[in-house]
């Protein structure tokens, strides 16, 4: 029941939210709520990939939905480990995702205003029961508890004035898939801040399974997928398919085959790699680095890292065959590079880094480099970018938020950090990127791993919380054993 120290008052069924919604995550997931307990990684992997769409039966979804309503337990709390949102976060290590880890030392705090709001999305529709606020001394005076089957349209099922924080209960009966507070007034001058945001109602109890513990720290997450020169050309498969030349030049490293006609399919079938991993036929480009009039060749393997783009190392899966995307902005401005997501360290030379313009000079002997990192959340459905997006990631890749995928693209795989290196340093005037700007740095990825071999290096790397070298093997953690053999082939 609500405390009796704040007025509440039914909402209507048809009743929106001041809030403008964000739109559902394309290709619902699987309708059975977030477990407690991790999953093997092989089960979650199948599962997310069914629930994505790439299993495109409308029976498979309908006998998920069946199974999991059998199943279905009342009082089952549904929001643990949920994905979040939020209007504001104070800091990354304040950001929603807090609101529902189960850890009352760890906190969502929004921003100082009065109109704020934390969302979380359950999965699936779900029969919803209670509702459960846990406030941290920066508590909700007024505020509304609203429920969604799409992130668009909302019910209100709860409406507090007057509220003075502490453990809060709302007994809801209505079904949805999202649910959301919506602040109006603050308690304090601070923004609002909860320990908990808890779901309760009909779902599947918490699996009885723990992912493996190793005892080890982790310190990282990652392995590499380093892949030396292949070739010039003048083809982008992703923006101009079936169109060679009508791009500016690109350098290929990776997949060999790689041209204007490529396609998943055809660099699967083309066996021939430079990449340290031969399972690994996907294809890299990057804008061609040009000193004068010469296009420069990268020397030496380019350090491709798959790494966890989102703090859980472990709910990184593997990019679905196929996948492609876009990562920089060819139109990006000096301060929207320098500001963006993806610029680790920009350009660097020697003892130089974090430029957002090539240094007008690199001491001899060195050579330039770029650090540049991929949007790594997924919306489930889609392979490759839209046709409004040609420049950009694509509508169908999303950075992470304050360390977690957002709602809209929920699907969190490998985080690709691109590492370039070119042989070229002294007086640095005539060096220049065929895309234009300094600042127009870009590369395109096309996913053609061998599936398993991909999803093992994901597995024992990433989700273990290692620091591989193209075998899978942590040389600072030896017992740990490894992933492929010295000819690279998968160890039993």
């Amino acid at each position: 029941m609500p405390s009796t120290h704040e007025r509440t008052t039914p909402g209507s069924p048809g009743a929106r939210s001041p809030v403008t919604g964000l739109p559902p995550a394309p290709g619902a997931r699987a309708t059975r709520p977030r477990s407690a307990h991790r999953a093997p990684a092989r089960t979650r992997t199948l599962g997310v990939l069914v629930a994505a769409g790439l299993v495109a039966a409308s029976a498979v979804a309908t006998s998920v939905a069946t199974a999991d309503d059998a199943a279905a337990v009342p009082g089952t709390l549904l929001s643990r480990g949920a994905l979040t949102a939020a209007s504001s976060s104070e800091s990354g290590g304040l950001g929603p995702r807090f609101a529902v880890d189960g850890d009352r030392a760890t906190r969502w705090a929004s921003a100082p205003g009065d109109d704020q709001w934390l969302r979380v999305d359950l999965g699936g529709p779900h029969p919803l029961e209670r509702v459960v606020l846990d406030w941290e001394a920066a508590f909700g005076k007024d505020f509304t508890l609203q429920v969604s089957d799409d992130a668009r349209a909302w019910r209100t099922v709860a409406t507090v004035t007057g509220g003075t924080g502490g453990v809060q209960s709302f007994d809801v009966a209505t079904t949805g898939r999202y649910v959301q507070l919506v602040g109006t007034a603050r308690g304090t001058a601070y923004g609002y801040s909860l320990h908990e945001l808890q779901v309760f109602g009909d779902g599947e109890p918490a699996a009885p399974v723990d992912p493996p513990v190793h005892g080890d720290e982790v310190t990282h997450h990652e392995f590499q997928a380093n892949c030396s020169f292949s070739h010039l050309l003048r083809d982008d498969p992703i923006v101009f398919p079936g169109r060679p030349g009508a791009s500016h030049l690109h350098t290929f490293v990776g997949n060999r085959s790689t041209d204007a006609f490529s396609t998943p399919a055809s660099l699967v079938a083309s066996p021939a790699s430079t990449c340290t991993v031969p399972q690994d036929r996907s294809s890299y480009w990057f804008p061609a680095l040009y000193e004068g009039d010469t296009p420069v060749r990268p020397d030496i393997p380019m350090t491709i890292y798959y790494k966890s783009g989102i703090d859980d190392h472990t709910k990184v899966v593997p990019f679905p065959a196929g996948l492609r995307f876009v990562a920089g902005d060819m139109m990006a401005t000096p301060e929207t590079f320098r500001t963006a997501p993806g610029a680790v360290e920009g350009w660097e030379c020697g003892d130089i880094s974090k430029r957002w313009e090539i240094p007008a000079h690199c001491p001899a002997g060195t050579q330039l480099n770029i650090r540049y990192q991929a949007p790594s959340c997924w919306d489930g459905v889609h392979l490759s970018p839209d046709a409004a997006s040609h420049m950009g990631h694509g509508s169908h890749m999303a950075y992470p938020v304050d360390g977690q995928c957002p709602l809209t693209h929920p699907v969190a795989v490998p985080m690709l950090e691109f590492k370039i290196a070119w042989p070229v340093s002294g007086d640095m005037a005539d060096v220049h990127l065929a895309s234009g700007t300094d600042q127009s740095w870009h590369y395109d990825f096309v996913n053609a791993w061998e599936p398993e071999v991909l999803e093992r290096l994901v597995e024992h790397c990433i989700n273990g919380g290692l620091q591989c070298n193209p075998r899978g093997y942590d040389l600072y953690k030896p017992h740990r054993g490894t992933v492929l053999d010295e000819r690279y082939r998968l160890v039993p």
